[in-house]
């Protein structure tokens, strides 16, 4: 096995050195577009097609005002060039020639005639652009579209501006960033990004209308941060049938790692239904080493700690559901999701070496760590759609309920020595059961209406959240467990949150587009930590208005400004004031009095030639939630962190994305980024004001080595950084792989390898008043992995119309599936 891994990475950098030395050079044709009348045609689709077959589409652009136009990078060949703009008829050159060896080619003239159509015998339909920059997104029209037929959703997607696949993970990237919400229909998937990928590469490009891009999400959404959509709209077509998708996947790190997945797809008269069910087990190791100086009464002591733990997770996720069509305007459905996790350490140790000023060892704590945590998840799902008719008009509905439980067991047993290793005292243990659960109950409504110069949208949403959580601590003495009534705690919250929002959109002239929109939200919310006897509550209103204005300046370049105003609130768990001990010294508190971080962020954005980009972004964000924000008890010698709000942070950022084609068989993606942050804040009777510059960048190739044969090697770095009250130190990492489809394609094998150097690593400190550590953490980032994907049934079946559901975006802030 060694020799065949071995065997694979040397013929992936054979094919990185041989690469530079076989880029041969390509023409560039130029061109013109005019009327019958001698007038330039100004933004029309340009297409350059094989001369034997006007539906082989080699490139495409759009003319400028001048009616010109380019393509670079054209290999020899015979060709043709197609024009059409709605209104005109489609119009194709006479065939010409690209020589070998030719730079520069001029395209023969060309000259479109205007659409005359007698409107008593003939309905006009205008046939949209294959790719438009709208003012808040990029769609892609691939309903009917020359490059549709005999393609996947995957293969059309990976040739929509900003978009990159990663191949061997099964990773959707939007402009270099993963965290991608993928929706179909509007809706939200549930599903894995590998299901995802999975999901597209059974769905033929021939079921899509359209696939829409959208950055910076408007005021339809939930007003919490999205990083970003891509939106894939569905024909609803006549195909009927069974689909579906097995695979089953090995890895190996320190550990041992097993997965596999289950999905259908079925579709008969009215009914389409679906289902998934995937599972995975695994176990992992982390380790921890923590440096600590801890000043009391004039005095320094210091802590050297150090944890090893070994994880086991096992994981069971399931989904299933139906569309039923009543008519051609009316759509009803549902969906049901669920999870069970089980989390176990069972045999964590950390180990404490306390020293006195002359760093002597004066006691040595040893604490054996025991967990069990189980999460379980289910969600309804009940929605209704509506279409009014053919020009967009429609209504949408959906009610949800969502209940996540948890029940975690932790056990510790701290022993105590001396720097000889004998015992000195008597041993400690305690036991902490933690039982939580969260109600989500919500619905919400949203109506399209186009208008004759744009689209206006409403809709409203309202949630109720109800959590409660029980912590218990019992000291262990002599064999009898005994509540520890000053840690344990019962915490209830509920929360209510009531929005409304309208946005208008259209286009001021033929280059510019705006779109502007305001959402508001009421939210209503209370926290009792009944044995505190301590209520929080909370009321409040707030606007989020969202601005999107774009201007095409000529044919190559784009230009977009975009501003938001949006929030984040805590996570539910992060509310709650329970402790949870990493050892006897070193702790995690929940903090009931959080609020909500409220950003104002803009963004100019240029694209150049659909795939170059630069963005220039600022926020300004007011009362921002740090996680694990340092505190210390020199009385007894305890470092905790907790969830806080701090005052004011301000973040630039300037990010590049670029392709590279290197040669026809291998492809890079690159992305960097730099960022400017300046956190200001009182802490503990003083003031934080902390300016810090860092970078990061990533960069993909691809190399296709045949038809059935592909290869990835990808890399990242990111510079030394500021976390809050932390200062990393510079991290970095690569993976590398390889894919082979057997089985006439319906088998897909891939083999990858991560981080294979173990370069992966965090290493941090902070150093604030009378708080002085230093920590690092290692985990199993270095993993070998194999897995086997084998597609079955009818290819044409559409997959089942999916939803966003109306508690996306409060089971995202209820955690528990990772």
């Amino acid at each position: 096995m060694k020799s065949v891994i071995l065997s694979l990475l040397l013929l992936l950098v054979s094919a990185c050195i041989v690469a530079f030395g076989q880029t041969a050079p390509k023409a560039t044709i130029t061109g013109q577009v005019k009327t019958t009348a001698g007038q330039p045609l100004e933004f029309a689709t340009i297409l350059l097609v094989k001369a034997t077959d006007s539906t082989a589409l080699v490139k495409g652009a759009i003319s400028d005002a001048k009616g010109s136009y380019a393509f670079e990078n054209v290999v020899p060949g015979q060709y043709r060039i197609g024009a059409q703009q709605v209104g005109y008829a489609k119009t194709y050159s006479t065939p010409f020639a690209v020589e070998v060896g030719q730079l520069g080619v001029t395209a023969p003239a060309l000259a479109i005639a205007e659409e005359s159509k007698n409107l008593k015998e003939v309905k006009v339909v205008a046939k949209k652009q294959f790719i438009e920059q709208q003012v808040d997104r990029t769609v892609v029209n691939v309903e009917n579209s020359i490059v549709a037929s005999g393609n996947t959703a995957l293969e059309v997607l990976e040739k929509a501006p900003g978009v990159t696949i990663d191949r061997q993970n099964d990773q959707i990237q939007l402009k270099g960033k993963s965290g991608v919400i993928v929706m179909i229909d509007g809706k939200q998937t549930y599903l894995s990004v590998q299901e995802v990928s999975n999901l597209l590469k059974n769905t033929p490009s021939d079921n899509i209308e359209k696939i829409e891009i959208i950055t910076n999400p408007g005021s339809k959404y939930d007003a919490s941060g999205n990083s970003g959509i891509i939106n894939i709209k569905m024909k609803r077509d006549k195909n009927f049938g069974t689909n579906g998708t097995a695979t089953i996947g090995a890895g190996v790190g320190r550990f041992e790692k097993t997965n596999a997945s289950l999905n259908l797809n079925h579709r008969e008269g009215k009914m389409s239904s679906f289902g998934s069910v995937n599972g995975f087990y695994g176990r992992r190791f982390q380790s921890n080493e923590l440096n600590r100086v801890v000043p009391l009464a004039g005095q320094t002591s210091y802590i050297d700690q150090s944890s090893y733990r070994v994880n086991q997770s096992q994981n069971l996720n399931v989904r299933a559901g139906f569309d039923y069509y009543l008519n051609k305007k009316s759509t009803i459905g549902a969906v049901v999701t669920g999870f069970t996790n089980r989390w176990e350490q069972p045999n964590g140790i950390n180990t404490s070496y306390i020293q006195n000023s002359a760093r002597q060892v004066t006691l040595v704590p040893t604490t054996l760590i025991k967990s069990d945590n189980r999460w379980k998840n289910i969600t309804g799902n009940v929605n209704y759609k509506y279409d009014f008719d053919e020009k967009g008009r429609e209504l949408t509905a959906d009610a949800d309920y969502s209940r996540f439980s948890a029940n975690n067991l932790n056990d510790m047993t701290t022993s105590f020595y001396n720097a000889a290793g004998e015992e000195v005292q008597s041993s400690q243990r305690f036991r902490n059961p933690m039982v939580s659960s969260i109600d989500i109950r919500a619905a919400k409504v949203d109506y399209v209406q186009p208008t004759k110069k744009g689209k206006f949208e409403a809709g409203a949403k309202s949630s109720v959240v109800d959590t409660d959580n029980n912590t218990e601590y019992f000291d262990i003495v002599d064999g009898r467990e005994v509540l520890n009534a000053g840690k344990t705690n019962l915490f209830r919250y509920r929360e209510n949150i009531n929005a409304a929002y309208t946005n208008y959109a259209t286009k001021l002239n033929k280059r510019t587009s705006i779109q502007a929109g305001l959402r508001l939200e009421h939210t209503n919310s209370q926290g009792n930590s009944v044995t505190l006897n301590r209520v929080v509550n909370r009321n409040y209103v707030n606007l989020f208005p969202t601005v999107h204005v774009s201007r095409q300046l000529d044919t190559n370049n784009v230009l977009n400004f975009s501003y938001s105003r949006r929030i984040d609130r805590p996570s539910y768990q992060d509310l709650n004031p329970f402790r949870f001990y990493l050892d006897k010294y070193t702790y995690q508190e929940g903090n009931p009095y959080l609020r909500p971080q409220m950003t104002h962020s803009v963004e100019l954005t240029h694209v150049f030639k659909g795939a170059f980009s630069t963005a220039l972004g600022y926020s300004r964000t007011n009362d921002i939630i740090i996680r694990e924000v340092p505190g210390q008890n020199p009385e007894d010698s305890t470092t905790f962190v907790m969830t806080q709000n701090l005052k004011l942070q301000q973040n630039v950022n300037l990010t590049l994305s670029f392709p590279v084609t290197v040669t026809k068989w291998w492809k890079m993606q690159n992305n960097i980024t730099g960022l400017y942050n300046k956190l200001e804040t009182d802490y503990r009777g003083g003031q934080l004001d902390v300016n810090f510059v860092t970078y990061n960048a990533y960069t993909s190739s691809t190399f296709t080595f045949s038809k059935t044969l592909s290869g990835e090697l990808a890399g990242w770095y990111n510079s030394a950084g500021l976390y809050g009250f932390f200062k990393s130190r510079p991290q970095g990492g690569f993976s590398l792989g390889l894919q082979k489809k057997v089985m006439e394609g319906k088998g897909t094998l891939r083999v990858n390898v991560n981080d294979p150097f173990w370069l992966n690593q965090f290493r941090g400190s902070t150093q604030y008043q009378d708080i002085n550590f230093k920590i690092r953490s290692r985990w199993e980032s270095r993993v070998v992995r194999a897995t086997f994907t084998y597609r079955f049934g009818n290819q044409n079946v559409k997959a089942a119309r999916q939803r966003q559901s109306a508690t996306s975006a409060e089971q995202n802030r209820a955690g528990g599936n990772n």
